[in-house]
């Protein structure tokens, strides 16, 4: 299944919501699932993004909708990216070589 980074920036709601229920990290993973989505890994960040979390999702419109519906919260902004597995492309660079 292909593999998203999700980029996260908690709000000024995302932190108070982090500081106050700690858990609710992990409880956000779990919902995930139930949108189609499963974290892979996922790591506290310093610099521009609080969160980096690495998902598996079916399609980008599977991927689009988690950030989307995470996002409407009003308690983070994520940014979503694909991932290409390293071997996959370079597979790809040699088969178009």
């Amino acid at each position: 299944m292909p593999l998203y980074a999700l980029f996260s920036k908690l709000t000024d709601e995302g932190w108070k919501t982090v500081r106050n229920n700690p858990d609710r990290i992990q409880a956000v993973n779990k919902e995930l699932e139930g949108m189609g989505g499963k974290v892979i890994s996922q790591y506290a960040a310093l610099g521009p993004y609080d969160f980096i979390t690495i998902v598996e999702a079916a399609d980008n419109l599977t991927a689009g909708n988690l950030s989307v519906q995470l996002g409407a919260r009003g308690t983070v902004q994520i940014q979503t990216i694909p991932l290409i597995a390293v071997q996959d492309f370079v597979k790809k660079i040699k088969a178009t070589a």
